[in-house]
């Protein structure tokens, strides 16, 4: 096992040296230990990947173990962390930067043995989960937690891991791809490469970008499918399941828009909507909830009742008209009244902060299949899109449209205001058919954005951004 330890108290430090050296001798593990007396030495070392666990004071001189963490997660998010601290006043904190434990000081045998035997058995369960490759230094055993990436040059295929050594065997791609493939952590970016999401730092256009630095071609067939995977990984599914295999719901993750201004409430909440596999946006008050609503990205909002100055009834009247998804109260409001007054206001439903987590999660997960089941119809104005029939009206006339155009408008219409790139709308209709420089993409536009404007010359629906691409507009003023 691999241990770093970052407290700023040396005493501490030894404290904690000798239990894991007491552990190494009663179980017989070979514990490989880095000790580190600031986060910003510690920080400054890490490239990811080098450490199976992380010891990490919660409170310490400059950048504390917080806000350490923090940074920690956007280096790697497969390792554990155990806050170490004197008060359980941060615990909270910690769970919403991925916590494995928090530990309270002085730390004893009993406790920090307790936490090394299970990542112990994890790190073992891990180990037998990998590949068996003939290489040129031998038969060796990869674990597949320690591969970050692999590549075929020629003939020749090199695993990359996560510790920066690299081992060579002679075969194709084709050999390996069926059975890491098979792994929801690995995705194919390019013909001649595969990666592990778990060691990505970003995914751009043309290239993914490792914890290490390594940039990795991205093909341009699959753009789209790479961003798509990597947003899912980092926001749906937690490192822990899908080293298990349990990715979750395969059509997507839910985006709940959490409104709530006090940040204790948010982290239990949000933490809650996360492990079920949601995208979580946070948002402090009532204005910053108008805000983010207005992309219309959102299938659901969680809006607090009790914010300063403008209540939650009143921001929710505004969101009826910013976005189509549902609003919830979340409030610690109890009052029958109250909740009467939520309906009113357009919310349909009002759960009270009592309620646990299980309740929690079933109204969310019934109100949100409930309404995409139920949306039928998009209304922007005077333009009507009606997915039943696959009919589009305008000021109640119907606008005849080809299959492609009519998916084209609906897929920018849920997604109002967000620039739409050539590749993107290529690879969301064509895929599987080789880029034609973007042609295919703006006749069919072209003939679009004509017949709208032709029907509806008050508004332009759809909207060109030079060097970029295309944006859906929505009609503010309803005309239907």
């Amino acid at each position: 096992m691999r241990i770093a330890v970052c407290d700023d108290d040396e005493r501490d430090i030894a404290r904690i040296g000798k239990l894991i050296a007491e552990y190494q001798t009663s179980r017989d593990q070979m514990v490989d230990c880095h000790y580190f007396t600031n986060s910003t030495d510690f920080l400054c070392e890490l490239r990811g990947g080098e450490y199976d666990l992380v010891l990490l004071d919660a409170l310490m001189p400059g950048v504390d173990g917080i806000h350490a963490a923090q940074e920690l997660r956007t280096l790697d998010q497969n390792v554990r962390l155990i806050f170490v601290s004197a008060s359980p006043e941060f615990a909270v904190e910690s769970y919403n930067v991925g916590a494995y434990h928090y530990l309270l000081k002085p730390l004893d045998a009993g406790s920090l043995f307790a936490q090394l035997d299970k990542i112990t058995d994890e790190l073992s369960g891990q180990a037998t989960q990998g590949l068996v490759l003939r290489s040129r230094e031998g038969i060796v055993q990869i674990a597949f937690s320690r591969l970050a990436y692999v590549e075929v040059i020629n003939k020749t295929v090199f695993f990359h891991l996560t510790d920066g050594t690299v081992r060579e065997v002679t075969a194709t791609l084709a050999d390996f791809e069926e059975k890491l493939l098979s792994r929801p952590e690995f995705l194919k970016t390019h013909r001649s490469y595969l990666v592990n999401l778990g060691f990505v730092q970003a995914a751009g256009i043309n290239c993914v970008i490792m914890k290490g630095g390594n940039r990795i071609p991205v093909s341009r067939q699959r753009r789209s499918l790479v961003q798509d995977a990597y947003m899912h990984y980092l926001h749906q599914t937690p490192p822990e399941d899908f080293a298990a295999g349990n990715a979750k719901r395969p059509d997507g993750p839910w985006r709940i828009l959490l409104a709530d201004d006090d940040p204790a409430d948010r982290a239990v909440w949000a933490d809650i909507l996360r492990n079920h596999g949601c995208i979580v946006q946070v948002a402090g008050s009532g204005e910053e909830a108008l805000r983010q609503a207005s992309d219309g990205l959102c299938d659901c909002v969680l809006l607090d009742v009790m914010f300063p100055g403008e209540d939650g009834f009143s921001i929710c009247e505004k969101l009826t008209n910013l976005t189509q998804a549902p609003v919830i109260f979340l409030s610690c409001l109890t009052d029958p009244d109250k909740q009467v007054e939520g309906f009113s206001a357009g919310g349909i439903d009002y759960i009270t902060k009592d309620t646990s987590a299980a309740l929690f999660w079933a109204k969310i997960e019934t109100r949100i299949r409930l309404a995409k089941s139920e949306r039928t119809q998009l209304h922007y104005g005077a333009l009507l899109l009606d997915l039943t029939r696959r009919r589009v009206l305008i000021d109640g006339r119907e606008l005849f449209l080809t299959p492609v155009e009519f998916d084209i408008l609906w897929r920018l219409s849920e997604h109002a205001d967000h620039v739409f790139t050539p590749e993107e709308i290529f690879d969301m209709f064509w895929n599987g058919q080789p880029w034609d420089g973007g042609q295919l993409v703006q006749k069919h536009m072209s003939q679009l954005r004509r017949k709208l404007e032709k029907a509806w010359s008050a508004h332009r629906f759809i909207e060109t951004v030079w060097g970029q691409g295309y944006r859906f507009v929505p009609e503010k003023e309803a005309h239907i």
